[in-house]
């Protein structure tokens, strides 16, 4: 599925149904991050992303997320001009992974 921006989507089951086939990446704050992540992921605070992105492992897609899918659709576009190709958003954030009941946990 694609966003309107044209950037690839996952849904929150088909994550939830393939999260050990992906790499998940939290592009949120600090404080959000404290109040609960989804477990594995790698927290990379959006405003790091440039200088960061070279740690994304890419043996595997990568789902990055915020809270809503705003910041992240930013920082999977931005992945893909750097010329990443496996960048998904997951749509509607954490607040739609929350919503439907999933898990939430901590970053370790």
């Amino acid at each position: 599925m694609f966003s309107a921006y044209g950037i690839k989507e996952i849904d929150v089951e088909s994550l939830f149904s393939s999260k050990g086939d992906v790499h998940l990446i939290d592009v949120r704050t600090d404080a959000e991050v404290a109040a609960g992540a989804i477990a594995g992921a790698i927290h990379i605070p959006l405003h790091l992303l440039p200088i960061k992105a070279h740690e994304i492992p890419q043996d595997r897609p990568v789902v990055i997320y915020c809270r809503t899918g705003a910041r992240s659709a930013q920082a999977c576009a931005f992945m893909q001009q750097k010329g990443y190709a496996n960048m998904l958003n997951l749509a509607g954030g954490i607040a739609a992974w929350a919503r439907s009941g999933k898990p939430i946990g901590r970053i370790a």
